[in-house]
């Protein structure tokens, strides 16, 4: 069963904490991580990108010129795809690109992110982090205290006022428990967890 330190606001270890070994010790799939960050990015992509087919482009309508005796080749229309600014033949029409993984490939996908910050001893674990009210200059401090400049930063509950504290500092997301995802924990060098979060986590995946 995996351990590791426990810290305070201030930086400071205030003990341990052992985590689940199904879920924070698990061999790490290198190409499950992949096929669920693709999975991810794709699903993010917008498939608005649209052209113009020949029946789309404006104007063509009359024949440009005779069909015979004027030396040319033959054309029925200025707008054929091997005009200038006429359509084109095989351009990319609005598509949804997002697809789906089995639940078992994106679970494990998930344990393994989780378990390769811990080996990597970038699981950082806190046992509070609370603030009364939004402030940036706050957080800043509480990330300079764990030497920290680049993390995901997750609460077990979506509390605003870290979310606004952390949302406007460079290289830090705030994230609570149910949105963990691939893409952000291996995106940061860190991940900042509380321990009510690896709770939920817990909870959520065993």
């Amino acid at each position: 069963m995996p351990t590791v330190a426990l810290y305070n606001t201030n930086g400071e270890q205030v003990g341990e904490i052992e985590l689940k070994d199904e879920i924070f010790g698990v061999p790490v799939h290198g190409p499950v991580l992949h096929d669920a960050v693709v999975m991810q990015l794709a699903s993010q992509r917008r498939g608005t990108h649209d052209t113009k087919t020949r029946s789309e482009v404006r104007g063509g309508g009359r024949k440009p010129w005779r069909q015979k005796g004027t030396g040319r080749a033959r054309h029925g229309s200025i707008r054929s795809p091997i005009w200038r600014g006429g359509g084109v033949v095989f351009g990319p029409h609005p598509r949804d690109y997002s697809y789906s993984l089995p639940k078992k490939v994106r679970r494990l996908a998930l344990k393994s992110a989780l378990s390769a910050k811990v080996q990597a001893g970038d699981l950082l674990v806190l046992d509070e982090l609370s603030l009364e009210q939004p402030k940036t200059k706050e957080m800043v401090k509480i990330l300079n205290n764990l030497k920290v400049d680049d993390a995901l930063v997750v609460t077990a509950d979506n509390d605003e006022a870290v979310e606004k504290s952390a949302r406007n500092i460079p290289n830090i997301k705030p994230l609570h428990a149910e949105g963990l995802n691939v893409y952000d924990i291996l995106a940061y060098d860190k991940l900042v967890i509380t321990r009510d979060a690896v709770a939920r986590v817990e909870e959520v995946f065993v």
